[in-house]
């Protein structure tokens, strides 16, 4: 901890030979794999070493890590390493190799390293997210966000600076590695910043430090940690630090050295050359997989309401009514929940949840590319999350940071409300119709999108009790609520939701329509239209987009006619899934997809439907004219 005014003679001499060793790991593993950036970590080592060795990082709560710019990994490898936390021989040989845990950018599982990064511009999002989790925990432990200067040209900096702020996260300290220099030259001819002025002037505490120097690091990282306003330590630094033929060249930024720069290094640093050696130990296979924290999550989800076609209650009501029970149900008790929003409360339905728990619910404003980043990283410290948005903004505007939340494992539930045509009057570019292709993208996103407000209500309360990444798809309008044929909802009392289960809503041996969502509705419409032309087809309700059920299209396989029908991309939508099963199985029938071919006009959702040849009477005559 920083706990002492300042560091002893002997503290700073230790530190001083750790860099000198360190600076040749960084060199030995950068020529060995072929690549890698050596200038950047030797810039950024001393701030690391210093970081590591004081900071609360054992125990629990513990402070936070996140590097943002992650393709300083040989500088994280290198100072752990040297600091007893990895193993030095291994980290060099196995640096970019296939298994082995040291990827060319940091991923979370290192020691004291809690999230993956490499996609410039979200670490401080991030480490806006594991600030809140110590906030509502009321815990002491700080989050320190390390940081390149070429990446404060990123954009989703400025939206975390401004989070940090309105919400008082005090608990959060950025350092900028400082050293002027990016790939492509200096940072003053790629893209002109003021990096000091622009954090002074959302509101922060800004240091500006040698970045070599361990007793103003020592200092300034002391001194973060207590005042009452996010802080910024400004790190001047040397590119390639150490080695005077790489200082200040942006050339070492990402290419490593060939071996007459490598053993010219090695002679400068006092240090023997042992390539060789690790050449050798880099032909076998290391496999160790470092410790990732698993933190479970215990919710109790209540008892599901259950709505009439009366109650005239849609689909985004149903969600927000509740993601409000669910906190009557847990905040309060040792379960918090909190729900992220970008100006689209009303429409998303999360205000009843503002308003009662307003230290739960964060207003993120027009920035949605933080937002998703931050609520991700919130939802994997335990506290469970949602983030709602219309669908255009919460998946399609911030496709790359849910793609980083999924390689981070999170834990978030994302809420889309407004997809597809059913958004109607708003227009093409509003109309969300990939979010089924693009999170189909995601390796650990589960979607779901339940056709009426019963089964949304019972989505709702499944998703937050079962760990993982969840997207949920809702539309616009109030789609109707399903019965039975005896009356009862279909997805009332004595309903459960299973994950992977499609629903047969009405039974048929002439053929069926496999659909999802509000078209559901529609598909019964055109059943009963086909039912007086003597045709009677099965509605299939497949609300898990992604999944198979093999019982219920084992059934399928044996009528002549299938058809898809769905208000998304005709070619990323369910149909290439249904498509490939039927191949497998030696399907003898004929299927026809029906979907989205372009963007949609801008008119009454009918009137879009229509244009697109997917109201009812066009599908009537479209499936009549197949069979």
């Amino acid at each position: 901890m920083f706990d002492r005014e300042q560091l002893t003679e002997d503290e700073l001499e230790r530190l001083k030979e750790l860099s000198r060793l360190a600076k040749g790991d960084i060199i030995t593993m950068t020529t060995l794999a072929g690549s890698g950036h050596p200038g950047g970590s030797m810039s950024s080592l001393d701030i690391y070493l210093v970081l590591f060795s004081y900071a609360h990082l054992m125990g629990k709560p513990r402070d936070r890590v996140v590097v943002s710019h992650g393709h300083t990994s040989p500088g994280v490898y290198a100072a752990l390493a040297r600091l007893g936390h990895l193993p030095v021989d291994e980290v060099i040989a196995f640096f970019r190799k296939a298994k082995s845990p040291f990827e060319g950018h940091v991923v979370k599982g290192i020691p004291f390293i809690d999230w993956s990064t490499g996609n410039l511009g979200q670490g401080l999002s991030a480490g806006c997210g594991f600030a809140i989790a110590s906030k509502i925990r009321k815990e002491t432990s700080h989050v320190y966000v390390l940081m390149g200067d070429g990446e404060q040209q990123k954009g989703q900096i400025s939206e975390a600076r401004r989070f940090a702020k309105k919400y008082g996260l005090s608990n959060i300290t950025v350092v900028v590695d400082y050293n002027r220099l990016q790939i492509s030259g200096s940072i003053g001819n790629v893209m002109p910043q003021n990096i000091i002025e622009n954090y002074l002037s959302d509101g922060w505490d800004v240091f500006e430090i040698n970045g070599h120097d361990y007793s103003e690091i020592y200092q300034a990282l002391k001194k973060s940690r207590i005042t009452d306003t996010p802080s910024c330590i400004v790190a001047h630094t040397i590119m390639g630090n150490g080695i005077l033929f790489m200082e200040n060249k942006e050339k070492y930024h990402g290419n490593p050295l060939n071996e007459k720069e490598y053993k010219d290094a090695l002679e400068i640093l006092g240090l023997e050359d042992n390539l060789a050696f690790y050449r050798e130990k880099r032909k076998g296979i290391w496999e160790w997989k470092p410790p990732v924290e698993h933190e479970e999550i215990a919710i109790d989800t209540g008892e599901p309401f259950t709505y009439k076609v009366e109650d005239k209650v849609d689909n985004r009501t149903a969600f927000g009514k509740t993601l409000k029970d669910l906190g009557d149900r847990n905040i309060g008790k040792g379960r918090p929940i909190c729900t992220f929003d970008c100006d689209l409360a009303g429409s998303v339905k999360t205000g009843d949840f503002a308003k009662a728990y307003p230290e739960y619910f964060f207003q993120g404003g027009i920035q949605e590319h933080n937002t998703a980043t931050i609520s991700g990283a919130l939802s994997s410290t335990g506290i469970l999350t949602f983030f709602a948005d219309f669908g255009v903004f919460g998946i399609d505007e911030t496709y790359n940071q849910q793609r980083l939340n999924d390689i981070n494992r999170t834990n978030l539930k994302l809420m889309l409300t407004h997809v597809g045509l059913d958004v109607g009057p708003d227009g093409k570019t509003h109309q969300c119709v990939d979010y089924i292709g693009l999170a189909s993208n995601l390796y650990h996103f589960k979607v779901i999108v339940p056709c009426d407000p019963n089964q949304t209500d019972r989505v709702v309360r499944y998703v937050a009790k079962i760990k993982g990444n969840f997207l949920v798809g809702m539309g616009r309008n109030r789609w109707p609520v399903m019965y039975k044929e005896n009356g009862k909802a279909f997805f009332g009392d004595g309903y459960d939701f299973i994950y992977g289960k499609m629903d047969t809503i009405k039974g048929g041996e002439d053929g069926g329509i496999i659909t999802y969502g509000g078209m559901v509705s529609r598909a019964v419409e055109i059943r009963d239209n086909l039912m007086k032309k003597g045709i009677c087809l099965s509605v299939i309700n497949m609300s898990c987009v992604r999944e198979i059920d093999e019982e219920v299209m084992g059934e399928l396989l044996k009528v002549p006619y299938i058809f898809t029908y769905e208000d998304h991309n005709l070619h990323t939508g369910i149909a290439p899934f249904i498509a490939s099963y039927l191949l497998k199985h030696g399907y003898r029938g004929r299927m026809e997809s029906f979907g989205v071919k372009d963007y949609g006009t801008s008119g009454d959702t009918d009137e879009a439907f229509r244009v697109e040849g997917l109201d009812v009477e066009l599908m009537t005559e479209a499936l009549l004219k197949a069979m």
